[in-house]
């Protein structure tokens, strides 16, 4: 237990968890400078050739279907990318010097849980990119006891998220369309765990805001029903355009985006424009025919990277983007 806490203190120094009211962007000014404070970090490190973070669908499907993602209206639903294509992107992954810490992804548009392939693709990644660290993003209701024992053996996942989105039954199943009483026993079954300490990582417990009265009372359920977990609000995106839900930021941030030093790959093969391009609109290139890193580098990416204009003059689709984030 004791070690399980430490584990959260240390993930809550680095910044990664907001305090006290858990989202950091309802100050919107704070939330452009962080921004911009962390593209400019980025510009001056080996993340202007090789990416900070790459999402890698390697399966376009998702057991719930929340309103303020775009996955119901997704095309490429069910499409499976290739074993040999998976093997392609590590292989190109390799490229990145191994002492540049970068994370991986291994989802999009899409719940990993419900990849078979999920821990082979793991432990390729271990095995192959010794610098890489592995971010997970779950709801939880596919953390079966087999996969939860699986979970524990991994020691370079970075952190656990789940999106859980609502303490409240009869909210939590309008916005997710899937049993609430389903999730909640795994969350139940994985706390046990977490709190007798058999996770090497992290696990956090997210909601989208819905305002400001409600996210409390969320944080206040977690703290309370689940103590090992931290408890995160995530800021509402509209995806460009394509999730469009009441309370969605609507205004373009007057700051350079860090999602410029990203790769977000499909199950296609396509590399989207960004996390938030979820239907694949504005493609950079395909994996299946490039080198990754031909992609993250081509001139006007790299004259991004290299400029961090403001978005609201970077082009489209980024003048059109309102992605917040910490």
């Amino acid at each position: 237990m004791l070690k399980a806490v430490l584990k959260q203190i240390a993930f809550l120094r680095r910044g990664e968890i907001p305090a006290e009211d858990g989202a950091r962007y309802y100050s919107y000014e704070d939330t452009e400078r962080w921004m911009r404070e962390k593209a400019e970090r980025l510009r001056t490190s080996r993340h202007m050739g090789y990416p900070y973070l790459v999402h890698l669908e390697t399966l376009a499907s998702c057991n719930a279907a929340c309103g303020f993602c775009p996955y119901p209206t997704l095309e490429r639903k069910g499409t499976r990318m290739p074993d040999d294509l998976i093997e392609k992107i590590i292989g190109d992954l390799t490229a990145v010097p191994h002492d540049l810490p970068f994370s991986i992804a291994p989802y999009k548009v899409s719940e990993p849980f419900l990849e078979t392939r999920l821990f082979d693709i793991l432990e390729l990644v271990r095995a192959k990119l010794p610098s890489a660290r592995i971010y997970l993003s779950s709801n939880a209701a596919p953390l079966t006891e087999k996969k939860m024992d699986r979970l524990a053996s991994q020691e370079h996942i970075r952190v656990l998220t789940l999106s859980v989105n609502s303490h409240d039954a009869v909210e939590y199943e309008a916005v997710m369309k899937i049993p609430f009483d389903r999730t909640h026993a795994r969350l139940v079954a994985l706390h046990e765990r977490a709190a007798a300490g058999a996770f090497k990582f992290p696990i956090r417990i997210t909601r989208v805001t819905a305002g400001r009265a409600a996210d409390k009372a969320f944080l206040a359920w977690v703290k309370d029903e689940f103590p090992a977990f931290t408890a995160t609000i995530f800021a509402r995106n509209d995806w460009i355009g394509t999730a469009v839900t009441q309370g969605a930021h609507d205004v373009v941030p007057d700051a350079p985006c860090h999602r410029w030093f990203d790769m977000s790959i499909m199950a296609t093969g396509e590399v989207a424009m960004c996390c938030m391009d979820g239907l694949g609109e504005y493609p950079k290139g395909n994996v299946r025919d490039q080198h990754l890193l031909q992609i993250y580098n081509q001139p006007w990416l790299i004259q991004l990277r290299k400029n961090l204009l403001s978005r609201r003059q970077a082009g489209d689709p980024c003048n059109r983007c309102t992605y917040v984030s910490w």
